[in-house]
């Protein structure tokens, strides 16, 4: 704005300017990074592929396709690489991509290789046929063993990067089933119902039960303090030992867009988020 460059009927404007309508908005700006995408070597965790889909387990800290930042080391470059064809519904700097995963999250994503495949998995999220199954470990004790949270998401205000529940926001439905109850930790089994951004963190703090590691949503330190001694330690190396949220996508059944076959796939969990649980598992014993 300041250089000249976002224009209203191709007059310069400033951050006063009153929109009307039927007014043409342009704006020029520059690549950060260039438009081709290569493809890297980096190692793929396959769940399921054929000729048409690739189902992989992503793991937390990659970065699932090329932004601002992140031109290489991403789960695209990996893809690229590994696979002949991926879909370009998406652009040319998201192929393959359906949906996607935080870049802390780990678990399983599709890509497609085609543009018809693309189309069609792209209608069964839409239509929410496709059954999607987390594992969250989350601060605090539930009482009940299963629940929902019917809440609406929308960005905060206040903060545009980060979302929350707010009275404007686009409907959204989490159920969850108590899996395991530690001390001051709990495992549960998440169902999106719904696919917002953040949709499982910002549910699950809604609630006074933030994900366990989670940095941008009060999972971190802001919790240990309310627990005693004993706790407050072993808090403190859990932590440690996992360097982002305890969010793990687990489990996907859908419809196969060229046979009609339901597959049901599941990912095991990574390492840290294993090593975690038995640590827990032994202090409850």
């Amino acid at each position: 704005m300041k250089t000249g460059r976002i224009k209203s009927d191709d007059k310069a404007v400033k951050a006063s300017h009153l929109v009307e309508p039927g007014d043409h908005i342009s704006v020029e700006y520059d690549l950060p990074y260039s438009p081709t995408i290569f493809g890297e070597n980096i190692p793929l965790d396959i769940v399921y592929e054929d000729d048409y889909l690739i189902v992989v387990n992503k793991p937390a800290g990659l970065v699932v396709h090329p932004a601002a930042g992140n031109a290489s080391g991403t789960l695209v470059n990996a893809l690229i690489y590994h696979c002949e064809h991926l879909s370009n519904e998406n652009g040319l700097l998201r192929p393959g991509i359906v949906h996607r995963l935080d870049k802390d999250t780990s678990g399983l994503l599709i890509s497609a290789k085609d543009n018809r495949v693309h189309g069609s998995l792209r209608s069964q999220f839409s239509k929410r046929t496709i059954k999607k199954y987390y594992y969250a470990l989350v601060w605090g004790r539930f009482t009940e063993d299963t629940g929902e949270i019917d809440a609406p998401i929308g960005r905060l205000p206040n903060n545009r990067k980060k979302y929350g529940v707010v009275d404007n926001g686009r409907p959204s439905l989490t159920r969850y089933e108590v899996l395991e109850r530690f001390e001051f930790l709990t495992l549960v089994r998440v169902k999106l119902e719904t696919g917002r951004t953040h949709q499982i963190r910002v549910h699950m703090t809604h609630i006074n039960h933030p994900l366990f590691g989670d940095p941008y949503y009060g999972g971190r330190n802001s919790k240990i303090i309310t627990l005693n001694m004993r706790n407050r330690r072993l808090a403190a190396q859990l932590l440690d030992m996992l360097n982002r949220q305890a969010l793990h996508a687990r489990r996907l059944i859908f419809q196969h867009p060229m046979t009609d076959v339901t597959l049901d796939l599941r990912a095991p969990l990574h390492e840290d988020y294993e090593q975690i649980l038995a640590r827990l598992r032994t202090e409850s014993n």
